[in-house]
């Protein structure tokens, strides 16, 4: 019995070194590529020799506004998220705490919503931003985000809003607390890892949305890093400025990698809460 356990943590150390490997291993590429300009492109060295910071530079002085489009993107994404978490909080409410027919199928209708494909619903989208006067603006991509990100952010919070005890609800209402305070300021301090958890969720598919914002956006100036890593080029199809693309990419998954480091112990929490009842 102990060989088998000890057998059993080898193996699982084992797989667990290679998902990291996997894991890391592009990232670690990426960065490397970033650091090497000319024929030093082209070798299979994790550590150059020659390491300088030239394609960084080349990104923020490129005719291409990266530090523009970066803007954007942060701008767009903690948009996204707060505008998100402030519906998905109250209808999260509605839908976990208050009793009314056709709920279970309004549920599963939104869990439903989010299972379309993006180029299904491009065109319907098309017409709603240019009718809303929104077209070529970045801040109109709040609008595809937050509607693609909601129906998920609802269906999550709702599974934590039932799970909070009744009883504090009810002192609530006896001390005269309406809706909204009830909210805000009894059941939002004890809802932090579910939001966490779905608003880090959130602002990565903000963040990381390619085709909304190659459609809706055609100006410069007002494009989201995705995009602007895309339309780096060369002058010819053979001349393609590997490093410079690689520089782009490890500045957009910077951020992303920061932000899980952070808050890792409340998405932890925030995941598994509800998965073991006392």
């Amino acid at each position: 019995m102990k060989q088998r356990s000890t057998l059993a943590s080898v193996l699982l150390y084992l797989i667990s070194a290679i998902v990291v490997i996997l894991s890391l291993y592009p990232f670690v590429y990426a960065i490397s590529t970033s650091l090497k300009t000319g024929n030093a492109l082209f070798t299979a060295d994790l550590f150059p020799s020659n390491a300088d910071l030239r394609n960084y530079r080349a990104l923020f002085e490129g005719v291409q506004p990266f530090g523009k489009s970066l803007v954007n993107s942060i701008a767009v994404s903690f948009l996204t998220v707060a505008f998100a978490m402030l519906m998905g909080i109250t209808a999260a409410y509605a839908l976990g705490r208050i009793r009314f027919k056709g709920k279970g199928l309004l549920l599963v209708s939104l869990l439903g919503v989010s299972m379309f494909p993006q180029v299904a619903v491009l065109s319907g989208m098309f017409e709603l931003i240019q009718s809303l006067g929104l077209y070529n603006k970045v801040l109109g991509l709040v609008v595809p985000y937050t509607i693609f990100t909601l129906p998920f952010t609802v269906w999550i919070l709702t599974t934590f809003m039932r799970e909070l005890p009744g009883e504090l609800e009810e002192a609530a209402i006896m001390d005269g607390c309406g809706p909204l305070r009830i909210i805000f300021q009894v059941f939002m301090p004890l809802l932090w890892p579910a939001l966490v958890s779905t608003g880090l969720l959130a602002f990565i598919g903000a963040w990381n949305e390619f085709m909304f914002a190659l459609t809706f956006v055609v100006s410069d100036t007002e494009r989201t890093v995705p995009v602007a890593i895309s339309l780096i080029a060369g002058a010819t199809a053979f001349e393609i400025p590997w490093g410079t693309i690689m520089a782009g990419s490890v500045i957009v998954t910077v951020p992303l990698l920061l932000l899980v480091f952070f808050f890792q112990k409340r998405i932890v929490s925030g995941l598994t809460a509800g998965a073991v009842k006392g």
